[in-house]
Protein backbone atom coordinates (compact mmCIF):
# COMPACT_ATOMS: atom_id res chain seq x y z
CA UNK A 1 0.00 0.00 0.00
CA UNK A 2 1.01 3.53 -0.42
CA UNK A 3 0.53 5.76 2.45
CA UNK A 4 -0.56 8.85 2.48
CA UNK A 5 1.77 11.49 0.69
CA UNK A 6 3.60 14.71 1.94
CA UNK A 7 3.17 18.03 -0.03
CA UNK A 8 7.29 17.53 -1.39
CA UNK A 9 6.39 14.34 -2.39
CA UNK A 10 3.15 15.22 -4.69
CA UNK A 11 5.57 17.60 -5.92
CA UNK A 12 8.08 15.41 -7.09
CA UNK A 13 4.91 13.22 -8.41
CA UNK A 14 4.04 16.40 -10.38
CA UNK A 15 7.41 16.62 -11.77
CA UNK A 16 8.39 13.28 -12.43
CA UNK A 17 8.06 13.46 -16.34
CA UNK A 18 10.89 15.74 -16.42
CA UNK A 19 8.98 18.58 -17.92
CA UNK A 20 8.25 22.44 -16.82
CA UNK A 21 5.56 23.23 -14.69
CA UNK A 22 4.96 26.21 -13.59
CA UNK A 23 4.33 27.37 -10.24
CA UNK A 24 0.81 28.55 -10.63
CA UNK A 25 0.00 25.32 -12.20
CA UNK A 26 1.55 23.05 -9.58
CA UNK A 27 -0.08 25.10 -7.04
CA UNK A 28 -3.59 24.36 -8.91
CA UNK A 29 -3.04 21.48 -9.56
CA UNK A 30 -2.12 20.43 -5.92
CA UNK A 31 -4.52 22.67 -3.89
CA UNK A 32 -2.22 24.60 -1.98
CA UNK A 33 -0.17 28.02 -2.82
CA UNK A 34 2.28 29.19 -5.05
CA UNK A 35 4.35 29.85 -1.97
CA UNK A 36 4.13 26.40 -0.67
CA UNK A 37 4.98 24.98 -3.60
CA UNK A 38 7.93 26.91 -3.40
CA UNK A 39 9.24 25.49 0.05
CA UNK A 40 8.38 21.89 -1.46
CA UNK A 41 10.83 22.49 -4.47
CA UNK A 42 13.91 24.00 -2.15
CA UNK A 43 13.14 20.85 0.31
CA UNK A 44 13.57 18.55 -2.80
CA UNK A 45 16.95 20.14 -3.45
CA UNK A 46 18.08 20.11 0.03
CA UNK A 47 17.13 16.15 -0.51
CA UNK A 48 19.53 16.15 -3.34
CA UNK A 49 17.18 16.64 -6.24
CA UNK A 50 18.13 18.55 -9.55
CA UNK A 51 15.97 20.87 -10.11
CA UNK A 52 15.71 23.62 -12.53
CA UNK A 53 14.06 26.71 -11.59
CA UNK A 54 13.57 28.81 -15.21
CA UNK A 55 11.22 32.47 -15.76
CA UNK A 56 7.94 32.11 -17.05
CA UNK A 57 8.53 28.33 -17.46
CA UNK A 58 8.48 27.05 -13.50
CA UNK A 59 10.12 24.56 -12.79
CA UNK A 60 11.09 20.78 -13.66
CA UNK A 61 13.46 17.90 -12.60
CA UNK A 62 16.51 17.45 -14.26
CA UNK A 63 15.42 13.64 -15.56
CA UNK A 64 12.36 12.01 -15.61
CA UNK A 65 12.07 9.76 -12.79
CA UNK A 66 8.89 7.37 -11.88
CA UNK A 67 7.22 7.18 -8.63
CA UNK A 68 7.63 4.45 -6.94
CA UNK A 69 3.82 3.02 -5.97
CA UNK A 70 3.01 -0.06 -4.09
CA UNK A 71 0.29 -1.09 -6.66
CA UNK A 72 2.56 -1.14 -9.68
CA UNK A 73 5.09 -2.92 -7.96
CA UNK A 74 2.23 -5.43 -6.99
CA UNK A 75 0.93 -5.66 -10.51
CA UNK A 76 4.58 -6.48 -11.93
CA UNK A 77 5.33 -9.64 -9.71
CA UNK A 78 4.46 -12.87 -10.63
CA UNK A 79 1.63 -14.29 -9.17
CA UNK A 80 3.74 -17.02 -7.25
CA UNK A 81 5.67 -14.97 -5.49
CA UNK A 82 2.64 -12.51 -4.80
CA UNK A 83 1.45 -15.19 -2.43
CA UNK A 84 4.00 -15.07 -0.25
CA UNK A 85 3.98 -11.26 0.19
CA UNK A 86 1.89 -10.70 3.26
CA UNK A 87 2.54 -6.94 2.69
CA UNK A 88 4.30 -4.45 0.14
CA UNK A 89 4.52 -0.64 1.32
CA UNK A 90 6.28 2.54 -0.59
CA UNK A 91 6.40 5.59 2.26
CA UNK A 92 8.23 9.19 1.04
CA UNK A 93 10.44 8.69 3.70
CA UNK A 94 12.22 7.20 6.50
CA UNK A 95 15.19 6.91 8.51
CA UNK A 96 16.08 3.45 6.87
CA UNK A 97 13.84 0.90 5.40
CA UNK A 98 16.14 -2.05 7.22
CA UNK A 99 15.89 -0.41 10.81
CA UNK A 100 11.72 0.10 10.34
CA UNK A 101 10.91 -3.63 9.58
CA UNK A 102 13.33 -4.33 12.36
CA UNK A 103 11.23 -2.48 14.79
CA UNK A 104 8.09 -4.91 13.48
CA UNK A 105 6.87 -8.05 14.21
CA UNK A 106 8.36 -11.00 12.39
CA UNK A 107 5.86 -11.99 9.28
CA UNK A 108 4.72 -15.31 9.43
CA UNK A 109 6.90 -18.28 8.43
CA UNK A 110 7.21 -18.66 4.79
CA UNK A 111 6.00 -14.93 4.20
CA UNK A 112 7.73 -11.51 3.91
CA UNK A 113 7.07 -7.95 4.55
CA UNK A 114 8.37 -5.42 1.37
CA UNK A 115 9.26 -1.27 2.70
CA UNK A 116 10.37 1.15 0.30
CA UNK A 117 11.03 4.63 0.79
CA UNK A 118 11.62 7.30 -1.81
CA UNK A 119 14.10 9.17 0.48
CA UNK A 120 16.16 7.79 3.56
CA UNK A 121 17.85 9.77 6.28
CA UNK A 122 19.87 6.91 7.85
CA UNK A 123 20.52 4.80 5.12
CA UNK A 124 23.10 2.21 5.91
CA UNK A 125 25.34 0.05 4.43
CA UNK A 126 27.34 -2.56 5.53
CA UNK A 127 30.04 -1.71 8.71
CA UNK A 128 27.91 1.59 9.41
CA UNK A 129 28.44 3.30 5.77
CA UNK A 130 25.93 5.96 5.21
CA UNK A 131 24.02 4.80 1.83
CA UNK A 132 23.63 7.74 -0.38
CA UNK A 133 20.31 8.64 -2.72
CA UNK A 134 18.40 11.19 -3.51
CA UNK A 135 14.37 11.19 -4.55
CA UNK A 136 13.88 9.13 -7.58
CA UNK A 137 17.37 8.59 -8.08
CA UNK A 138 17.49 4.86 -6.83
CA UNK A 139 15.77 1.63 -5.27
CA UNK A 140 16.15 1.55 -1.34
CA UNK A 141 14.07 -1.65 -0.65
CA UNK A 142 14.15 -3.67 2.54
CA UNK A 143 12.42 -7.28 2.39
CA UNK A 144 11.53 -8.94 5.40
CA UNK A 145 11.26 -13.13 5.38
CA UNK A 146 10.85 -15.36 8.29
CA UNK A 147 12.22 -18.71 7.61
CA UNK A 148 10.12 -22.16 8.08
CA UNK A 149 13.32 -23.62 8.39
CA UNK A 150 16.78 -21.91 9.56
CA UNK A 151 19.20 -23.36 6.05
CA UNK A 152 22.32 -24.61 7.14
CA UNK A 153 24.17 -21.88 5.11
CA UNK A 154 22.45 -18.54 6.55
CA UNK A 155 25.62 -16.94 6.84
CA UNK A 156 26.26 -17.12 3.07
CA UNK A 157 22.75 -14.85 2.30
CA UNK A 158 24.32 -12.16 1.14
CA UNK A 159 25.90 -14.43 -2.12
CA UNK A 160 22.71 -15.84 -2.47
CA UNK A 161 20.67 -12.28 -2.41
CA UNK A 162 23.78 -11.41 -4.65
CA UNK A 163 22.38 -13.63 -7.52
CA UNK A 164 19.00 -12.44 -7.07
CA UNK A 165 19.95 -9.51 -7.83
CA UNK A 166 22.02 -10.24 -10.85
CA UNK A 167 19.27 -12.47 -12.46
CA UNK A 168 16.30 -9.47 -12.11
CA UNK A 169 19.44 -6.89 -13.59
CA UNK A 170 20.06 -9.84 -16.51
CA UNK A 171 15.83 -9.83 -17.01
CA UNK A 172 16.12 -6.29 -17.65
CA UNK A 173 18.90 -5.85 -19.65
CA UNK A 174 21.92 -5.09 -17.54
CA UNK A 175 24.38 -8.27 -18.91
CA UNK A 176 27.61 -6.89 -18.01
CA UNK A 177 27.01 -6.77 -14.08
CA UNK A 178 29.24 -8.51 -11.42
CA UNK A 179 29.26 -9.07 -8.08
CA UNK A 180 32.15 -8.32 -5.12
CA UNK A 181 31.99 -10.83 -2.21
CA UNK A 182 30.49 -10.16 0.13
CA UNK A 183 27.73 -7.79 -1.33
CA UNK A 184 28.20 -5.52 -3.87
CA UNK A 185 27.38 -5.37 -7.52
CA UNK A 186 29.63 -3.85 -9.72
CA UNK A 187 29.36 -2.53 -13.59
CA UNK A 188 32.78 -1.72 -14.97
CA UNK A 189 34.22 -1.97 -11.32
CA UNK A 190 31.94 0.72 -10.05
CA UNK A 191 29.26 -0.10 -7.45
CA UNK A 192 25.75 -0.30 -8.59
CA UNK A 193 24.66 -1.50 -6.05
CA UNK A 194 24.92 -2.80 -2.20
CA UNK A 195 23.39 -5.38 0.01
CA UNK A 196 22.51 -5.39 4.03
CA UNK A 197 21.47 -8.50 5.61
CA UNK A 198 20.31 -8.32 9.32
CA UNK A 199 19.41 -11.40 11.40
CA UNK A 200 16.70 -11.18 14.61
CA UNK A 201 16.50 -14.65 15.98
CA UNK A 202 15.26 -15.91 19.01
CA UNK A 203 16.74 -18.93 20.97
CA UNK A 204 14.60 -22.37 20.26
CA UNK A 205 12.13 -19.79 17.61
CA UNK A 206 12.22 -18.60 13.94
CA UNK A 207 14.48 -16.76 12.38
CA UNK A 208 13.82 -13.38 10.72
CA UNK A 209 16.15 -11.84 8.08
CA UNK A 210 15.90 -8.13 6.67
CA UNK A 211 17.21 -8.25 3.30
CA UNK A 212 18.14 -4.44 2.52
CA UNK A 213 18.92 -3.61 -1.65
CA UNK A 214 20.31 -0.31 -2.41
CA UNK A 215 20.66 0.10 -6.08
CA UNK A 216 21.60 3.49 -8.30
CA UNK A 217 18.69 4.23 -10.59
CA UNK A 218 19.91 7.45 -11.94
CA UNK A 219 21.92 9.43 -9.47
CA UNK A 220 22.89 12.24 -11.99
CA UNK A 221 26.70 13.42 -11.94
CA UNK A 222 27.05 15.60 -9.19
CA UNK A 223 26.28 13.18 -6.46
CA UNK A 224 27.90 10.32 -8.19
CA UNK A 225 31.01 12.53 -7.99
CA UNK A 226 30.62 12.99 -4.96
CA UNK A 227 30.77 9.53 -3.70
CA UNK A 228 33.44 9.26 -5.37
CA UNK A 229 35.22 11.75 -2.73
CA UNK A 230 34.62 9.64 -0.51
CA UNK A 231 36.54 6.62 -1.91
CA UNK A 232 33.60 4.52 -3.45
CA UNK A 233 33.72 4.52 -7.22
CA UNK A 234 29.77 4.33 -7.86
CA UNK A 235 27.85 4.04 -11.26
CA UNK A 236 23.99 3.57 -11.53
CA UNK A 237 21.51 1.99 -14.61
CA UNK A 238 21.25 4.79 -16.61
CA UNK A 239 25.24 4.86 -16.70
CA UNK A 240 25.06 1.37 -17.28
CA UNK A 241 23.05 1.77 -20.58
CA UNK A 242 19.37 1.31 -19.43
CA UNK A 243 17.99 3.98 -21.76
CA UNK A 244 14.11 3.95 -19.10
CA UNK A 245 14.93 2.43 -16.13
CA UNK A 246 10.92 1.94 -14.80
CA UNK A 247 11.28 2.39 -11.00
CA UNK A 248 8.94 0.04 -10.49
CA UNK A 249 9.74 -2.46 -12.41
CA UNK A 250 13.09 -2.65 -11.19
CA UNK A 251 11.71 -2.66 -7.41
CA UNK A 252 9.07 -6.17 -8.43
CA UNK A 253 11.73 -7.25 -10.53
CA UNK A 254 14.46 -7.55 -7.28
CA UNK A 255 11.21 -8.81 -5.09
CA UNK A 256 10.51 -11.60 -7.42
CA UNK A 257 13.98 -12.67 -7.62
CA UNK A 258 14.71 -12.34 -3.99
CA UNK A 259 11.64 -14.38 -2.95
CA UNK A 260 12.47 -17.40 -5.35
CA UNK A 261 15.78 -17.12 -4.03
CA UNK A 262 14.94 -17.73 -0.48
CA UNK A 263 12.68 -20.19 -1.18
CA UNK A 264 15.21 -21.58 -3.17
CA UNK A 265 17.74 -21.67 -0.40
CA UNK A 266 15.59 -22.60 2.39
CA UNK A 267 15.30 -26.03 0.30
CA UNK A 268 18.56 -26.61 -0.73
CA UNK A 269 21.50 -24.26 0.46
CA UNK A 270 23.99 -21.98 -0.93
CA UNK A 271 24.91 -25.08 -3.68
CA UNK A 272 22.39 -24.26 -6.77
CA UNK A 273 23.53 -20.24 -6.43
CA UNK A 274 27.27 -21.29 -6.48
CA UNK A 275 27.94 -21.38 -10.61
CA UNK A 276 26.54 -18.29 -10.71
CA UNK A 277 28.04 -16.43 -8.03
CA UNK A 278 31.69 -18.07 -9.29
CA UNK A 279 30.67 -17.22 -13.06
CA UNK A 280 29.82 -13.12 -11.82
CA UNK A 281 32.50 -13.43 -8.98
CA UNK A 282 34.55 -9.63 -9.88
CA UNK A 283 37.41 -10.37 -7.31
CA UNK A 284 38.17 -13.76 -9.04
CA UNK A 285 42.53 -14.19 -9.90
CA UNK A 286 42.76 -10.96 -8.29
CA UNK A 287 45.43 -9.76 -5.58
CA UNK A 288 43.22 -8.41 -2.81
CA UNK A 289 43.81 -6.94 1.12
CA UNK A 290 41.56 -7.80 3.18
CA UNK A 291 40.70 -5.81 6.54
CA UNK A 292 39.52 -7.31 9.31
CA UNK A 293 37.61 -5.92 12.51
CA UNK A 294 40.73 -4.40 13.95
CA UNK A 295 42.21 -3.53 11.17
CA UNK A 296 44.69 -6.29 10.22
CA UNK A 297 45.44 -7.00 6.42
CA UNK A 298 46.22 -10.07 4.92
CA UNK A 299 47.18 -9.75 1.21
CA UNK A 300 46.46 -12.45 -1.43
CA UNK A 301 45.13 -13.62 -4.47
CA UNK A 302 41.31 -14.05 -4.84
CA UNK A 303 40.17 -17.70 -5.18
CA UNK A 304 36.71 -17.70 -5.26
CA UNK A 305 34.25 -18.71 -2.65
CA UNK A 306 34.12 -21.88 -1.24
CA UNK A 307 30.75 -24.33 -0.84
CA UNK A 308 29.80 -22.25 2.39
CA UNK A 309 30.21 -18.84 0.72
CA UNK A 310 33.58 -18.30 2.62
CA UNK A 311 36.13 -16.23 0.37
CA UNK A 312 39.41 -17.90 -0.85
CA UNK A 313 42.83 -16.24 -0.74
CA UNK A 314 45.85 -17.43 -1.53
CA UNK A 315 48.85 -16.07 0.55
CA UNK A 316 52.20 -15.44 0.27
CA UNK A 317 52.71 -16.60 4.36
CA UNK A 318 50.20 -18.85 5.12
CA UNK A 319 48.89 -20.64 1.83
CA UNK A 320 45.54 -20.78 1.30
CA UNK A 321 43.01 -19.11 4.11
CA UNK A 322 39.45 -18.64 4.45
CA UNK A 323 37.55 -15.23 5.27
CA UNK A 324 33.51 -14.99 6.73
CA UNK A 325 31.57 -12.06 5.90
CA UNK A 326 31.03 -10.79 9.41
CA UNK A 327 33.21 -7.56 9.69
CA UNK A 328 35.80 -7.94 7.13
CA UNK A 329 36.03 -5.59 4.25
CA UNK A 330 38.07 -6.41 1.07
CA UNK A 331 39.42 -4.02 -2.02
CA UNK A 332 41.63 -5.01 -4.97
CA UNK A 333 45.53 -4.42 -4.47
Amino acid sequence: MDVEKPLIARVFAELSDGQFHSGEDLAQALGVSRSAVWKAVKALRELGATLHAVRNRGYRLAKSSEPLAAERILESLSSAVRTYVRRLEVVWTVGSTNTELLSRPNPPNGSSEVLLAEYQTAGRGRRGRAWLAPPGGAICLSLSWTFRDVPADLGALGLVIGVCELRALRKLGVTDAKLKWPNDVLVDERKLGGILIELRAESGGPACVVIGIGLNVALGAPLLAKIAETGIAATDLVTAGLVEPWRNAVAGALVDSCIDGLLEFERDGLRPFIENWRDADALQGKMVDVRGAVGEITRGLARGVDLHGALLVETAEEGLKKFVSGDVSVRVS
